[in-house]
């Protein structure tokens, strides 16, 4: 996270970040408990612990119900030492049902007979409320043995899309928002809305405060001073679009449905709200859908041009206006497809290269460098800094994109640039053949589900669904010749 007080940093102060971001899930996850005891008064504090290594264990989340009593965590805690399960995430919040309660969250690294003599035990302490799948189970009933979990349909998100790496109400302590009681309050409400999201509800309509369409007003009109000379075409020719249709404008902060509604016309994407970060590997699956996770909150006042974390300026401004364009939402569910059933080192090298081009990718127009990474066309100094000639900036090129360091306390070191959004997205499919998975898989549209491609009978169904879509081009061709 950002450091006020470090002057190394004071250049990124209005940077935002995305839900993917590979190094700042490390940074999460590699925090160690070392704590014996936890304070039980204290709520909303989270606590990470090692990432979990890859064997027949997998990733299960628990939230069980605990009384505000003294010691009460801290034996339920030591249930799982004496499994020797370890916790790759914990926190805590009051809970929703008793005023009187606690709830704890857990994510957990065990097996399935560990994790059914755990509840068994848990039961005997608190009140287990809702366990979900494991995050890296296989998938028996498609004989892909050892292949970690993913979506299938695009409503099998609801069962990821909640497995968030930290609350969106839970804030460092260098956040600018954290000894704002109203704020946390405010997030908390955002945060709670966006985990009770399912596949297709509609996308409450906020009542945004006037702080809040203020802050939003600070970064609407200093980033459009920039887009004519910074921005690539393609987000130039949208973002009018989305004022005419989502009214975005200095004065109002555009609502979640209307611009659901919009991109789903314009390149089949929809939103879906999201409390907080996700993981990389919960975020990318996303994409292979065309869904995309996107906050609703607004960064705190006292710093407009400054958020810790992706906030809606990020995401409305950064992202929006490319997911409108059909060839860059192309290249996005690509990356999203690539990812669904990879491993973790792959799901690493994918969520680095989505880093630096959805995030922070140049490309080439008119004889000169524009940008068309969110996280550049929601930060002003980055984005002066990308094009100010002084950046280190080389081709894009997978292999090797995907072992560079993603920074989050400054500057990237070095940004890559695409020729276009097609040659970004033909290297991407290159990249993609050498991931190793058992199986390939295609997006139906349709069923807005995906067939994985494992044998020569699933083979075939493809092939005749190519075949039909060759009739119709060759079809077209012919009525075409005769009116020559």
């Amino acid at each position: 996270m950002y450091n006020k007080n470090s002057k190394e940093h004071e250049s990124r102060k209005d940077e935002s970040f995305d839900p993917v971001n590979p190094a700042y899930e490390e940074k999460q996850l590699n925090n160690e408990v070392t704590s014996d005891k936890f304070d039980e008064e204290q709520d909303n504090r989270s606590i990470s612990a090692a990432r979990p290594t890859l064997s027949d264990k997998g990733v299960a989340t628990i939230i069980f119900s605990l009384k505000n009593e003294v010691g009460g965590l801290v034996r339920a805690l030591r249930l799982f030492q004496e499994k020797h399960i370890n916790l790759v995430h914990i926190e805590s919040r009051k809970s929703k049902r008793r005023n009187s309660d606690f709830e704890i969250f857990v994510s957990c690294d065990t097996d399935h007979e560990q994790l059914k003599e755990l509840t068994q035990l848990l039961r005997t302490h608190t009140e287990v409320v809702e366990m979900t799948p494991f995050e890296n189970s296989t998938l028996p009933d498609d004989d892909l043995a050892g292949v970690p979990w993913f979506p299938k349909k695009i409503s099998d998100l609801d069962q990821s899309s909640n497995r968030v790496l930290m609350y969106g109400s839970e804030l460092d302590a260098d956040h600018p928002g954290f000894k704002d009681k109203m704020y946390r309050t405010r997030r908390k409400y955002f945060a709670d809305l966006a985990m009770g999201h399912k596949l297709g509800d509609p996308i409450l309509r906020i009542d945004f405060t006037t702080e809040e369409v203020r802050t939003w007003g600070v970064v609407f009109r200093e980033l459009h001073k920039l887009y004519p000379s910074h921005a690539c075409k393609e987000y130039l020719k949208n973002l009018p679009l989305l004022a005419k249709y989502c009214n975005y404008s200095e004065d109002n902060i555009p609502q979640l449905e209307d611009i659901s509604h919009f991109l789903k016309e314009r390149s089949g994407f929809i939103i879906r709200p999201v409390a907080g970060y996700l993981s990389p590997r919960d975020f990318l699956a996303g994409l292979a859908f065309r869904v995309f996770h996107c906050t609703q909150y607004v960064r705190h006042s006292s710093d407009p041009l400054y958020t810790p974390e992706p906030d809606t300026c990020h995401e409305l401004l950064g992202h929006v206006p490319l997911l409108a364009e059909p060839s860059f939402a192309q290249f996005s569910q690509e990356i999203g497809l690539a990812s669904l059933g990879a491993s973790d080192d792959a799901i690493q090298k994918l969520a680095t290269c989505y880093f630096f081009t959805v995030e922070f990718g140049l490309c080439k127009q008119d004889g000169r460098l524009t940008a068309y990474g969110a996280g550049l066309l929601s930060s002003i100094s980055e984005l002066k800094h990308a094009l100010s000639g002084k950046a280190h900036i080389l081709p894009f090129d997978p292999p090797v994109t995907c072992n560079q360091e993603c920074i989050i306390t400054t500057f990237q070191d070095v940004y890559f640039v695409s020729e276009s959004f097609e040659d970004a997205k033909n290297k991407m499919r290159e990249f993609a053949k050498t991931i190793w998975r058992p199986f390939t898989v295609r997006y139906d549209p349709y069923t807005q589900s995906v067939d994985i491609l494992k044998d020569t009978t699933t083979i075939n169904s493809m092939v005749k669904d190519i075949r039909h879509e060759l009739d119709i081009v060759e079809d077209a061709l012919n009525r075409l010749n005769k009116q020559l």
